[in-house]
């Protein structure tokens, strides 16, 4: 009459993967639950059997006889208890067998005894935290957030994570294009920094004309590293200027200072790249005001996008930009990164169109595609463990 699932998968361990559907599972915890009481019974016959046995040697055993034996079995029968007398030897054996039966059905109880006992977490909430952990929030976010669901059923603290979720995820407020200004894109390479470049200039030019807008890159480190960017310049009559020697970023922007848009391309470089620090101090020091956006891509694995953000965040990181996020099998690391790190989302990407995959960045719609990721993906699961089960029953 008490029975809960989520107990029931937590007491059954990895068994619980085995079971199909609900109903199965009640009948692995139905099976568990009567081999337990078969150990449990033959347990107590074995100690009852052991007690009548002492009982009637008993009488013949002096105080300090027992004495030795009682350190024998609460020290696991040391050397001393070892070399005691004789004629102990067949009580002692009886003790040490039920001492095995005992350890066995403390092995098979250890499965009963799980891990939110012992820390204080309830089953709904390790289910909780186990769900937000497969939408691809990191361990310590998706425990911090399950445990936050002080009780109910795990819908509601499931919807109430996604809520919280989409309240710690911040967005810009503000469309580059319409309040203009001077912003740089920074991040590894193939991030998506120069697409995301073309995909917002091709749009201001579609809205506002290419008077108005100029490209800059301060890629100088880099053989051909401007090809793509004048490729984006002469399409959409766009000038594109080039950071090297003889020309400072801020003599640049001084020139272009009549432009209502100018957007700045960087080059990829690491920590251990020739120029790498020289080119986010340059951005830094600049004294116009240049918003640098760090490009994050969704497709990479969380201690990736970390490591990223410490080696660029010395360039004054006003916000991300999420791109590659139609490659990504789930969301939930992009997400659990930007409310980590505080990093307000501007845009995001999804996909190669120029310029119909560049979105203007909310959180609620941004955790619902996140949500419609992870359904999707469970779908395909189910459909290919479906798959692979029937194949052999086709074969056989």
């Amino acid at each position: 009459m008490d029975y809960d699932e989520n107990m029931a998968r937590q007491s059954l361990g990895e068994q619980a993967s085995e079971a199909t559907n609900s109903a199965h599972l009640a009948e692995m915890q139905a099976d568990r639950h009567r081999r337990l009481e078969d150990e449990l019974g033959r347990s107590r016959s074995r100690i009852r059997e052991v007690r009548e046995s002492r009982s009637e040697r008993n009488q013949g055993y002096s105080k300090a006889s027992y004495a030795g034996l009682h350190d024998a079995v609460s020290d696991g029968f040391d050397e001393q208890a070892s070399s005691g007398v004789s004629s102990h030897t067949d009580y002692s054996d009886e003790l040490a067998r039920m001492r095995a039966e005992i350890s066995s059905l403390r092995d098979l109880m250890g499965g009963q005894r799980s891990a939110p006992e012992k820390t204080g977490v309830s089953a709904v909430q390790q289910r909780l935290a186990e769900r937000l952990q497969e939408f691809g929030l990191g361990p310590d976010l998706a425990g911090s957030l399950s445990r936050r669901h002080k009780g109910g059923k795990l819908d509601d603290g499931w919807k109430q994570s996604l809520k919280m979720l989409a309240t710690g995820v911040r967005t810009s407020r503000r469309e580059w294009l319409d309040e203009g200004g001077v912003y740089a894109l920074v991040g590894p390479t193939g991030s998506g920094k120069t697409t995301t470049i073309g995909k917002l200039a091709a749009r201001y030019v579609l809205k506002y004309g290419a008077d108005s807008l100029a490209l800059v890159t301060t890629d100088r480190y880099r053989v051909a590293a401007h090809e793509q960017l004048f490729v984006f310049g002469r399409i959409l009559n766009v000038p594109v200027r080039v950071v090297d020697e003889s020309n400072t970023l801020d003599d640049i922007l001084d020139e272009l200072s009549d432009r209502h848009l100018v957007l700045v391309d960087t080059a990829g470089l690491t920590s251990s790249d020739k120029g790498y620090q020289e080119q986010l101090s340059e951005l830094a020091r600049s004294h116009h005001n240049v918003r640098t956006h760090l490009v994050v891509s969704a497709t990479s694995q969380p201690r990736i996008m970390k490591s990223v953000w410490h080696c660029y965040k010395m360039a004054n990181l006003t916000g991300c930009v999420m791109t590659k996020i139609d490659e990504a099998l789930t969301l939930g690391e992009s997400l659990g990164f930007v409310m980590e790190t505080g990093l307000p989302v501007a845009y995001y990407t999804d996909g190669q169109k120029i310029p119909g995959d560049l979105h203007h960045a909310e959180a609620v719609p941004l955790v619902r595609l996140a949500v419609e990721r992870l359904k999707t993906l469970q779908q395909q699961a189910a459909s290919e463990k479906v798959s692979g089960t029937e194949r052999p029953r086709e074969m056989a």
